[in-house]
């Protein structure tokens, strides 16, 4: 696991990252996200469209027929987002809740359609999960951390007031002997959003864990990797109170541990 004094290191240096990112960053005419106005889409970004297209026709059909009206909630991640099929139900008491989880993707994937997949939907609130296929892939905590800190420049130079949650990467069974990764990458993060304003962690890892630290089986499908209806209930009563005390934006609130 690594020391609060690492992670402190980290969050300062991916700050820094993250602002001069921001400071760049500029719409595509066809949505995500550039370092300039006039610069052309980049090989990562052609690649991952490619790979993800019929996932963001899919989405962008869906706008056509009916867009989400601004100032909602919108939950961006990877397959556990795109798989929660109540997740409207889940939240009812919020007015705009939508989902643009697409299953396998990355924390680097969403960072780079940031644009098409949040900022087109002006929310006051996005939550985004991904991260643990990162890890599965090869990349580093550090990796990820730096992918989410792209994704909230982005966010944060279009949408100035919207306010940034991380979702913590899950303790999946399947998953089990990326623990230590997936712990340096939720203390890393979570030391990031410390000194981010307007941001919260939110900690689904730690109740996800039983008494011998090990993930709870009885969370998750078959499959030991994706959750099932009482995994997704215990992220709806985490979320849910997470929701219910978001702060007006401006200010920053501890959620879960960090």
């Amino acid at each position: 696991m690594v020391s609060m004094k690492a992670a402190a290191r980290l969050a300062l240096f991916s700050l820094a990252f993250a602002g001069a990112l921001a400071a760049q960053a500029e719409p595509l005419p066809g949505g995500g996200s550039a370092l300039s106005p006039a610069a052309a889409p980049s090989p990562a970004y052609s690649a991952a469209r490619a790979r993800w297209q019929g996932d963001l026709s899919a989405f962008a059909a869906a706008d056509r027929e009916r867009l989400p009206e601004p100032g909602g909630v919108v939950f961006v991640g990877s397959s556990t987002i795109r798989m929660w099929s109540r997740l409207a139900q889940d939240f009812s008491q919020q007015p705009v809740i939508v989902n643009r989880g697409f299953g396998g993707s990355t924390m680097a994937d969403c960072s780079l359609f940031a644009s098409e997949l949040v900022v087109r939907y002006q929310p006051r609130l996005v939550l985004v999960y991904a991260g643990d296929n990162d890890l599965a892939e090869g990349r580093t905590p550090l990796q990820v951390l730096e992918s989410f800190a792209q994704f909230a420049s982005t966010v944060r130079a279009a949408l100035p007031d919207t306010r940034i949650a991380y979702i913590s990467v899950k303790p999946s069974p399947s998953r089990e002997k990326l623990l230590p990764g997936i712990r340096e990458t939720n203390n890393v993060i979570g030391a990031y959003l410390k000194r981010l304003p307007n941001s919260d962690y939110i900690d689904v890892f730690t109740p996800m864990l039983a008494a011998d630290g090990r993930p709870r089986p009885e969370l998750f499908r078959g499959d030991r990797l994706h959750l099932n209806d009482e995994g997704y209930r215990l992220w709806q009563s985490v979320i849910a109170s997470h929701l219910q005390q978001t702060p007006p934006a401006g200010t920053s609130v501890a959620q879960g541990t960090r």
